[in-house]
């Protein structure tokens, strides 16, 4: 990431929130390993970013998919605003650009 400040209090949220805007939805595990960073540091930031209303999760199994909230009041301005940060973190974006991003078969390899 560009050295610039995290607008939203740690640079693990400010990431989550740019990965969450290219990806529109995913799960920490898959964030840690976008951004490399420890899973439970990213496990942190999604719970204090859904306490703070800008995401929400839901289940799915006994995966927990998160995404920006829907509901956020500024959401459209969170979007561009994020947007706008995101091509600032080109290495962010090529890394979510090439994700794959469909589920893998049972008992297939990574």
């Amino acid at each position: 990431m560009v050295n610039a400040s995290s607008p939203f209090g740690s640079q693990v949220r400010t990431r989550v929130l740019l990965a969450l805007r290219l990806l529109d939805e995913s799960y920490p595990r898959e964030l840690a390993r976008l951004m490399n960073a420890p899973v439970n540091g990213v496990q942190m930031a999604v719970r204090s970013l859904a306490r703070d209303g800008l995401i929400v999760a839901r289940v799915a199994g006994r995966t927990q998919l998160v995404r920006l909230n829907p509901r956020y009041f500024a959401r459209e301005e969170l979007q561009r605003y994020l947007l706008k940060l995101a091509s600032a973190d080109a290495e962010l974006a090529r890394i979510v650009a090439a994700q794959r991003r469909r589920p893998r078969q049972p008992g297939k390899p990574r």
